[in-house]
């Protein structure tokens, strides 16, 4: 990543992706807030549970250990057996938005743009922005959505219509929506997995669902809170998938007002990942991105779904 970009994602680091949480959780940065564990549950968990850790290990990842290239991986995902045997032993190096595995821009060179908006469900909404797909829809903008499979239950039609629209590409938001970690840190108030097979749970399940929703397993993943450490996006790429980051955040979470998602969402460079949401109706994203879209196409700038660039 280019140190232009870099800063602008550290810069929007500190807000909190609240689109993707309860209301009533913390908006302060991420903190560690669960045991590590290398031998996690066989089950899948249903809730985000635990609590303090230590901290993690310095911000550089070991030259050694690179994260593997999803284009390179075997034809059929790793087993939950095998990612554990694999990386059940491996201490995490990095933590947060922007590490080792994780996309946050277009190819380099590439001049559009890329909206991705999440759907989180559970007590972090699992409402439907039906005027922020029709605005898409209006102006021919192509888009990624990532689906929680919490929100895809409370959302059964609506999902058979965004999935039929060849507009839209769907993405993996994760089983439950924790951040993707081997030693339970968390983040936004939001505990993360605990071990490499809670990593294994949150990801193959609901890539589970979409396959078979959808007939082919998902290409992208983005887990809760877009927080990650760079073992778990080595077990995401043994998995089949490549994590989707973001280089710019066009709505805070679902927090800000129209007049602030249109203006970070305008002024997105190219190469550009915006992250936004669509489940949380009612609020300033729809109108705002309603307002930004012309004006970029005015001015010629192409929009992609990651699919059709990565």
């Amino acid at each position: 990543m280019s140190v232009s970009r870099r800063a602008l994602l550290m810069g929007v680091a500190g807000g909190a992706l609240a689109g993707c949480r309860s209301r009533a959780a913390g908006t302060g940065p991420a903190s560690p807030s669960a045991p590590p564990s290398t031998e996690p549950s066989a089950e899948p968990l249903a809730t985000p549970s635990g609590g303090p850790t230590e901290a993690l290990a310095p911000t550089s990842a070991p030259a050694s250990t690179p994260a593997p290239d999803p284009a390179k991986q075997p034809p059929h995902p790793a087993t939950r057996a095998e990612v554990v045997e694999r990386y059940g032993a491996l201490a995490p190096a990095e933590w947060g938005l922007d590490v080792s595995g994780v996309i946050t821009e277009l190819p380099e060179g590439e001049s559009a743009m890329a909206l991705t908006f999440d759907a989180c469900g559970g007590p972090g909404g699992s409402g439907y922005d039906a005027d922020l797909i029709d605005a898409l829809r209006a102006h021919g903008v192509p888009a990624t959505l990532f689906l929680n499979a919490r929100w895809i239950d409370a959302n059964p039609d609506e999902f058979e219509q965004l999935a039929a629209d060849p507009l839209f590409e769907i993405g993996n938001h994760g089983t439950v929506h924790r951040p993707l970690s081997v030693t339970g840190r968390s983040a936004y108030g939001i505990a993360g997995t605990r071990g490499v097979g809670e990593v294994y749970d949150e990801v193959a399940g609901n890539a589970e669902k979409l396959t078979g929703l959808l007939g082919h397993p998902p290409r992208f993943f983005r887990s809760g809170t877009a927080h990650y450490d760079d073992v778990a996006t080595r077990v995401v790429a043994d998995l089949g998938q490549r994590v989707a980051g973001f280089t710019v955040n066009g709505d805070d979470g679902a927090t800000l007002r129209s007049a602030e998602v249109r203006r970070e969402v305008a002024s997105a460079p190219p190469g550009a990942i915006v992250i936004g949401h669509m489940n949380r109706p009612g609020g300033g994203t729809a109108p705002g991105v309603a307002a930004a879209v012309p004006g970029l196409l005015a001015a010629g700038r192409r929009f992609v779904r990651l699919s059709d660039v990565l």
